[in-house]
């Protein structure tokens, strides 16, 4: 018994020592494309997330092209990013939009929560026979929470530019 317990206590000290200075290091490569994606994490490049997309793309599973939310300007990054050839973005995975945001339409919302499970970053907030809200700041614009939504009371709005980047327009009679 007194074997065991001293047993025991080393594996542990063995297992603390090993969780606190023996750190396992990710893919470097996968972490700086990951940076590079969107983290709308949409599932429209066919993959959960874009971390399970950026190591398909290290692991040449998947092209560099398929991520509409990033649209040109993330295929050029991750193309110069890995020195190929910059390429189109391919239309099976949909189109680029200007960033957006979901909003509920309060008046016509039933409270149904089949929109919160889809959500990949819990953006939608409600009870069930509630009203639900979005957090517009944690919204990615994926627009996975429309199709579930029985009475069509999602919508997605054009997301405001910051206030760094407010243009104003002016009317000349």
């Amino acid at each position: 018994m007194l074997f065991l317990c001293v047993f025991f206590a080393l594996l542990g000290l063995g297992l603390g020592y090993a969780a606190r200075y023996l750190k396992v290091q990710g893919e470097p490569l996968v972490e700086q494309i990951d940076a590079l994606l969107p983290q709308t994490q949409c599932g429209q490049c066919k993959y959960p997330g874009c971390r399970p997309y950026a190591q398909a793309i290290v692991d040449e599973t998947a092209e560099i092209n398929q991520c509409p939310p990033g649209g040109e300007e993330t295929i050029a990054a991750l193309a110069n990013l890995l020195g190929v050839a910059t390429q189109p973005l391919n239309a099976e995975f949909g189109e680029t939009n200007a960033p957006a945001v979901a909003f509920i339409i309060e008046q016509d919302c039933i409270g149904c929560v089949k929109c919160i499970p889809p959500c990949p970053v819990d953006a939608i907030l409600g009870a069930s026979k509630q009203m639900h809200t979005v957090i517009a700041s944690e919204c990615t614009g994926c627009e996975l929470c429309i199709a579930p939504c029985p009475v069509d009371c999602i919508i997605m709005r054009p997301l405001a530019p910051p206030p760094g980047q407010w243009q104003w327009t002016t009317h000349h009679d």
